[in-house]
């Protein structure tokens, strides 16, 4: 109790100070309070997406139209990477490169872990901030620093890195190798090292504060799910984020101290390297030993979100709860011993691909325990259809189709037939980037009244969903099919393969379906800034839901409730609870005389 009541007065303090000591900087830049920083990861992560889906626009354009002149290009690109409006090789590569950096990394961790861990960690466990503000300051500002030097990598004279996402050795490793394998491949690395140390830093404040700041009666059982995934997926990238940083490392050291690590018996324009003993596979077990488990780091808080979303708007409560956790805890685990599956065909010893096969196939188990859960959930509910409600539905359907995909790519057998190809862009799409964005886009349609006081406009998130839903299916089904005709990803153009000729017509149709979808992201950008100022006033609980961030005001204070903290007596979905009147009873309510917890 003695603790509580310091944090209470704590709290309270804090309040007191920053009542009559804030300045701009103190509440919108350099601000301690993890509902401001939730925002600032949000729009930076907006920002860093306009930017990737833009450059995913311009290679598709090439794609579909290869070797034609837009001025478009000339416009954004320059006269070196496109002269006469039409699109270098080199920039090509450089586009697919950043675009998956800037999705992965800096959309999607950010947007969903940098937003919604921030925002919704305190506010739902009954803390009046995180553990340490002041860390989570500094883990937003490393990663805003991180993401300015990856767009500084755009504007280095031979062009940003190039060897794509995966920047695998030697292309990465060796200046000369390509234009793209000079500063901008080394402003890359050292942009990742930056990144790594904020989210690093970012994942321990979010451990320590779900384990040391919840409120009385908070046990773990009466967690939230979005606090269990965002929980797990914060010990997730604690394990397999310095792995990844240990390899940015060794390929600086290679790539600047004339060290071996990645490197062996090289050729360049018939000149003999002297680099020895370095093995490239190597870097490719250290890179997908986080690339692997970064999956489930964007995907865990996305069903987090869903799974929150979903009960509420069904008006009952989450189907399997300790399930839910169970397979949570399932895929974490997993996660992290299926990474050989991104190396069938590296070489690897049969015998262990089959193990990886096996570890891989496992872990649809706990995804299809969720994908049931989440579909008996809505079963015979009083579904409430607004835009963050079908975002989560979304959700669930792309995670499935582009789950059902990854059956053949985690066989090795399978596997082979079909790597590098068109086929797995496919999948990882729909799987981790379509359904994570969904995922996210289901957050901020449900949540943004808890971050900015007024509601979305509902009628463009509707135009929002169903544009969106069409063309994300327009663009990545067709491309199982032209990956299972054998068409290689990363190409900048197939017309030198007759073999190919007939799929262009395809790829005209991906292309299309991109341009619309793209430039319908604009219809919510206009909904989500103009609401900031201009939406409908929010009233406290507008979707009537049960967690506690709801009992919060609406008017932001630094220290979340203005007395107390509130006491938690029950678990998070109780809706539709037959002893009681309303069809939704808040945790902070207590037992009445004789009543029976719910089985969850």
């Amino acid at each position: 109790m003695s603790a509580e009541a310091h944090d209470h007065d704590h709290g309270h303090d804090h309040e007191h100070e920053h009542h009559h000591k804030d300045t701009f900087i103190t509440k919108y830049i350099f601000s301690i309070d993890h509902k401001m920083i939730a925002k600032q990861y949000l729009i930076t992560g907006i920002v860093m997406g306009v930017i990737g889906i833009a450059m995913s626009l311009l290679f598709r354009m090439q794609l579909a139209w290869p070797e034609e002149s837009f001025k478009i290009f000339n416009v954004l690109l320059g006269d070196k990477f496109a002269p006469d409006g039409v699109m270098a090789n080199d920039i090509y590569l450089a586009l697919v490169t950043i675009h998956g950096t800037i999705m992965v990394f800096f959309v999607l961790t950010a947007g969903l872990s940098g937003t919604f861990s921030n925002l919704l960690i305190p506010l739902q466990i009954g803390a009046r901030d995180m553990a340490s503000g002041f860390m989570n300051m500094i883990s937003y500002w490393l990663f805003f620093l991180s993401a300015v030097v990856m767009l500084c990598s755009l504007f280095v004279e031979a062009g940003p890195a190039s060897a794509g996402w995966t920047i695998y050795p030697p292309l990465s490793a060796l200046p000369q190798a390509i234009p793209g394998s000079g500063t901008g491949m080394t402003l890359w690395l050292v942009s990742m090292a930056i990144f790594i140390a904020s989210s690093l830093m970012g994942s321990l404040n979010y451990i320590v504060t779900v384990l040391n700041l919840r409120t009385k009666g908070m046990s773990m059982t009466r967690l939230p799910l979005t606090i269990w995934t965002f929980f797990v997926t914060a010990i997730i990238g604690v394990i397999s984020f310095p792995v990844l940083l240990s390899a940015a490392l060794l390929l600086i050291f290679d790539r600047s101290f004339g060290t071996s690590f990645f490197l062996s018996d090289i050729y360049i324009a018939g000149e003999v390297l002297h680099y020895q003993g370095g093995s490239p596979v190597l870097f490719e077990h250290l890179f997908w030993f986080l690339g692997h488990p970064e999956v489930y780091i964007v995907i865990l808080p996305a069903m987090g979100l869903v799974s929150e979303i979903m009960a509420t708007n069904s008006r009952k409560p989450i189907f399997g709860y300790r399930a839910m956790i169970m397979s949570v805890l399932a895929i974490a685990f997993l996660s992290t011993i299926v990474w050989g599956h991104h190396m069938f065909i590296s070489g690897m010893n049969p015998f262990l691909g089959s193990v990886f096969t096996f570890t891989t196939l496992l872990i649809a188990i706990p995804s299809a325990v969720k994908a049931f859960n989440w579909i008996t959930t809505l079963w015979k509910g009083n579904l409430q259809f607004n835009p963050a409600m079908l975002f989560s539905i979304g959700m669930v359907s792309t995670f499935i189709t582009g789950g059902l995909t990854g059956i053949i790519l985690g066989d090795s057998t399978l596997d082979i037939n079909v790597h590098d190809t068109y086929f797995v862009i496919a999948h990882f799409h729909l799987v981790m980037g379509i359904s994570a964005l969904y995922g996210m886009f289901a957050g901020i349609y449900h949540w943004f009244p808890k971050m900015y006081g007024r509601m979305l406009n509902k009628n463009l998130g509707y135009i929002h969903f169903w544009i969106t839903a069409v063309c994300a299916y327009g663009v990545f089904f067709p491309m199982h099919f032209i990956g299972l005709a054998g068409l290689p990803r990363r190409y900048y153009t197939n017309t030198n393969f007759p073999l190919f000729d007939d799929l262009q017509n395809v790829n005209v149709l991906i292309t299309t379906f991109a341009l619309v979808g793209g430039a319908f992201q604009l219809v919510f950008l206009y909904n989500f800034f103009v609401s900031i100022f201009y939406g409908k006033k929010a009233v406290q609980n507008p979707w009537r839901s049960t967690t506690l961030e709801w009992t919060t005001p609406v008017e932001h204070i630094h220290g979340n409730w203005p007395g107390e903290i509130p006491h938690v007596y029950r678990w998070p979905y109780d809706y539709s609870n037959p002893n009681h009147d309303v069809d939704f009873v808040p945790q902070n309510v207590p037992m009445k005389e004789g009543e029976q917890v719910l089985h969850h």
